[in-house]
C-alpha cells in the first residue's frame, strides 16, 4: 500500500510538474518526426497480464525500396538520440503509473516475445509491476547484458522494499544526469533476447 500511495502521488506530481517540458517534447517530437507523437506497444505487466506502454516516438518512419522497414539504427534520428539519452522519451510512462499499469521501480517492461526466453527464475519478475527504472537501470543501464540485467531483475524482486525504492530512484536521477552506462541503441551493442538465446539454447522452452 506505501508502495502504491507513492505511486499515485509521484506520477500526479511528475505529470504537473514536467506537464510543461511534456508538452515541449511533443511538440518538438511532432515537428521532427511528425505523427503519430506517442509510441505505444502492448508488454507483459503485473503477472504476465498485457498493457499498451507508452512512450515519446524516438524513430522516424522510413522504409527501404522494396518497402520493408529499415532497421532501428537506421531511423533513429540525432532528435530521437538526445531523447533517449536524456530520458525525456519515458515521461509519458508516469500515466502508466498513474494508471496502475506501472510502478516508478521495478523490472523493466519488456517485449511480449520476449517471455519464452525467461528461466524460471527469472519469471519472478511477474510477480510486481514493471517499473519506469529498475536495479538493473542503475547498475549499467542499457550496457548491461541480458543474463546479468535479467539477473538484477531477479535480485529486486527478492529484496525489494521501499528504502530500496527510494535509493534507486535517487541513484536514477544521478545517471541521468551524468548520461551513465546510456546505449542509445542497444541493436548495435547486443542481440535481441530472443535472438541471443536461441543460439544459446537458453530459456525454458529452447
Amino acid at each position: 500500500m506505501l508502495k502504491r500511495s507513492f505511486d499515485i502521488l509521484a506520477s500526479f506530481l511528475g505529470l504537473i510538474l514536467f506537464c510543461p517540458i511534456i508538452l515541449i517534447v511533443a511538440w518538438l517530437v511532432k515537428r521532427n518526426l511528425g505523427a503519430p507523437v506517442l509510441f505505444r506497444q502492448v508488454r507483459p505487466g503485473l503477472n504476465g497480464v498485457p498493457f499498451e506502454m507508452i512512450k515519446f516516438r524516438t524513430m522516424r518512419d522510413a522504409v527501404d525500396h522494396n518497402g520493408e522497414v529499415l532497421a532501428d539504427g537506421d531511423r533513429l534520428t540525432k532528435f530521437g538520440r538526445f531523447l533517449r539519452s536524456s530520458s525525456l522519451d519515458e515521461l509519458p510512462e508516469l500515466w502508466n503509473v498513474l494508471r496502475n499499469d506501472m510502478s516508478i521501480v521495478g523490472p523493466r517492461p519488456l517485449l511480449d516475445r520476449y517471455t519464452p526466453y525467461f528461466t524460471e527464475e527469472e519469471r519472478c519478475r511477474f510477480s510486481v509491476k514493471p517499473g519506469i527504472t529498475g536495479w538493473a537501470q542503475i547498475n549499467g543501464r542499457n550496457e548491461c547484458k541480458w543474463d546479468a540485467r535479467l539477473a538484477y531483475d531477479v535480485w529486486y524482486v527478492k529484496n525489494r522494499s521501499f528504502l530500496l525504492d527510494m535509493r534507486i530512484i535517487f541513484l536514477t536521477f544521478y545517471k541521468v544526469l551524468k548520461s551513465d552506462g546510456i546505449v542509445v541503441d542497444p541493436s548495435q551493442t547486443m542481440l535481441n533476447l530472443d535472438e541471443e538465446r536461441s543460439r544459446k539454447g537458453g530459456g525454458d522452452n529452447v
